[in-house]
């Protein structure tokens, strides 16, 4: 099991095959994606690296934080997660992920929040139909209709969809495909729609359900960076 990758998105666009289909992609960045940490079988009784994307100015940082990347020797970084892996896939602290982690036409898992929306009301929080527009049906057209409350069972149930705080939520999206890469500029371009805003953390993996690709990167794809100085 290999790590996954922290990116940002930065939107959706279009790409155009060789055949002249256009598929949506959303349009994924990898921001100075780098190993922060390790964990270890052995001290922390399970394996993992913390990663972490974004730069950080230091005087926005506590001074533990301050000091953990001072002990890693890494720039201080935005976003930080952990990702649990095996012990044959741990990398090294300073390591830097690169966008051909993935490859195209691999199937991914993306994890992010989803666009807050505020309090709304049922049909838009549980696509519910609403009542009549006509039959005696007046002023309630939108609210979500009976919720129990007569004399059987008496009340309103717990997890009673209703209306309420819709939105910003994390969120799981299986089996996306990875449409293209680019190296370069360190974008990752998935095929369809991906949960959150512009701008939003995401969090790439490789597919759960899907074997992964025989030529996958193994551990992975890095590059090996120079350590800060101070």
């Amino acid at each position: 099991m290999r790590t996954g990758v922290i990116t940002q998105k930065v939107g959706m666009t279009r790409l155009f095959l060789e055949n002249g289909q256009h598929v949506p992609v959303t349009v994924l960045k990898l921001d100075g994606c780098q190993v922060v940490s390790t964990r270890t079988e052995e001290k922390d009784g399970y394996v993992a690296v913390q990663l972490g994307s974004g730069f950080a100015k230091p005087k926005r940082l506590t001074k533990a934080d301050r000091g953990q990347f001072a002990k890693a020797e890494v720039e201080p970084k935005r976003k930080l997660a952990e990702f649990r892996i095996d012990a044959e896939s741990q990398l090294e602290v300073g390591d830097v992920i690169q966008a051909d982690h993935f490859l195209v036409g691999q199937k991914v898992d993306v994890t992010g929040v989803t666009i807050g929306r505020g309090f709304t009301g049922a049909m838009k929080r549980w696509n519910f139909r609403g009542l009549e527009a006509s039959h005696g049906v007046s002023i309630s057209h939108r609210s979500l209709g009976g919720t129990g409350g007569r004399q059987d069972p008496g009340k309103t149930f717990k997890n009673k969809k209703m209306h309420g705080h819709y939105g910003v939520d994390r969120v799981t999206t299986q089996n996306l495909e990875v449409a293209k890469v680019d190296v370069e500029r360190g974008l990752i371009m998935v095929r369809g729609a991906v949960p959150g805003s512009k701008g939003g953390w995401v969090f790439i993996r490789d597919a759960v359900k899907v074997d992964l690709p025989k030529e996958a990167p193994m551990p992975a794809s890095v590059k090996k960076a120079a350590k800060a100085e101070g």
